[in-house]
């Protein structure tokens, strides 16, 4: 029989195969189709076909907008939001309107157009983590910004629209709907514990044990209990933290270090598949989130999403999260952090 199973933050429901689980050989996924590096503007030597560059990291002297960078940021050329103008917020009977003010970046996480994350070394992913919270410090002094959204999307089936590896920021005017709902969540259960509901599923993962993934001093990696996705993992740091742009350069390491694992494990198991990720931390230019607790969400797309989840707001899981992250934890890595 599946189980029910519900999300003790948000209070969303999920139906796990506990009886009848698919094993990682049984998703059938298309191949990645790669079109190469050819006129690819991220690429090296193409830095021309994107918009002039807002930041980059660089181990060398170099004049902006040329080779020679480690990580590039730049204007995404085909905006969700724009950062010229006024919000002009207004409201028409019982709708509201705004501008679509905000900003939409681009993440260009290294020069080799094949190189997936795990494949960088810990100092280069450290370097994409780098651009993350320098963009996120820098954005968030433009007041009128209160989430800065971080993700990835990797394959077609996840929303890429170019293989080269890339991240992407988008300020938002106003909190999402779903951060909302955790920042909620966490802060109803502090109010009635007086502790962090996330610090209390870690505690809980660590002794229990069997969702786990891998771990080092400063972060968990585990398949939540009341996981949305087959072999979705979350990565959260071990001390209590609400916002990824206070993050020290030494966690920042060390979250290169889990994260670079992470996906090295789930590419290992799962074979080239598309996944997303995205940084859930805490709003900007509003109120305090003590009680919030950030952290990665990494969610690979084996199955769709269809009319029952759209039509319930439940999801079903194909892979008990406890069977995931035995494979994860238990798959052979090759030796490398160079």
């Amino acid at each position: 029989m599946p189980e029910l199973r519900k999300d003790p933050i948000v209070g969303r429901w999920v139906v796990v195969n506990v009886e009848n689980p698919t094993l990682p050989e049984e998703f059938h996924l298309p191949p990645f189709q790669w079109r190469g590096d050819k006129d690819c503007p991220f690429c090296y030597n193409n830095e021309a076909m994107t918009p002039p560059e807002i930041e980059a990291i660089s181990e060398q002297e170099r004049a902006p907008n040329t080779p020679g960078w480690k990580v590039r940021v730049v204007p995404n050329k085909f905006p969700a939001l724009r950062i010229e103008g006024d919000l002009d917020k207004q409201g028409i009977g019982l709708y509201d309107f705004s501008n679509g003010i905000g900003a939409h970046e681009v993440i260009i996480e290294n020069p080799e157009h094949y190189k997936g994350l795990d494949q960088l070394s810990l100092e280069d992913v450290g370097y994409v983590l780098k651009a993350y919270r320098s963009r996120s410090l820098d954005l968030r002094k433009d007041r009128r910004f209160k989430y800065i959204l971080i993700f990835k999307n990797v394959g077609v089936q996840a929303g890429a629209s170019l293989e080269h590896g890339h991240s992407q920021l988008i300020a938002l005017p106003m909190v999402p709907k779903n951060v909302k709902e955790e920042v909620k969540g966490a802060k109803k259960y502090y109010e009635f514990r007086e502790r962090c509901i996330f610090c209390d599923i870690i505690a809980y993962e660590l002794e229990a044990g069997e969702r786990i993934v891998c771990e080092n001093d400063d972060f968990l990696a585990f398949c939540p209990l009341s996981s949305r996705f087959s072999f979705e993992v979350w990565i959260i740091p071990k001390e209590h933290l609400d916002d990824y742009g206070t993050i020290g350069d030494v966690k920042l390491s060390n979250l290169a270090q889990i994260l670079k694992e992470v996906i090295g494990r789930l590419h290992k198991v799962l074979g080239d598949h598309p996944y997303n990720y995205i940084i859930h931390t805490s709003p900007v230019n509003t109120d305090s989130h003590f009680s919030y607790h950030w952290h990665f969400e990494i969610m690979p797309k084996l199955t769709r999403v269809a009319g029952f989840e759209w039509g319930s707001g439940f999801y079903v899981v194909f892979t008990p999260p406890e069977l995931a992250a035995k494979y994860l934890r238990e798959v052979k890595l090759e030796e490398s952090n160079s």
